[in-house]
């Protein structure tokens, strides 16, 4: 396991659980308290599978980035609505949706040309 060091960690630690596939991205992601000593998550708290290999090949067997944002964007929605509301919110959550729009931009473009779903060399 490798422990990222993106971000912040003064209360959670975030773990990659396998190599990179083909393409180059990992598909196992792992969330635990922060301990500085371990490079293991203690107390996991999530973990997160990624989709592996196209669905046309290999059905769903897991989650998608644009999943984890859509999860971001409607607890950020939420502190919006509330006590919590404030300008840095409505600054991550313009990007995020942003993050989104693009990411949805890329699959339809993938989809008009043909080749979403296909592990292209």
């Amino acid at each position: 396991m490798r422990k990222l060091e993106i971000g912040q960690h003064r209360f959670t630690d975030v773990f990659v659980g396998d190599e990179p596939g083909h393409g180059g991205a990992c598909h196992e992601y792992y969330i635990g308290r922060a301990n500085d000593s371990l490079d293991v998550p203690v107390g996991e708290f999530g973990h997160v599978k990624f989709q592996k290999g196209p669905v046309s090949e290999w059905w769903i067997n897991g989650c998608h980035q644009e999943d984890l944002l859509v999860i971001v964007i409607d607890r950020l929605r939420g502190f919006q609505s509330g006590e919590f509301k404030c300008r840095e919110n409505a600054l991550a959550l313009t990007k995020i949706e942003e993050a989104l729009h693009w990411l949805n931009h890329r699959t339809s473009d993938r989809q008009a040309r043909g080749v979403e779903g296909k592990n292209l060399e």
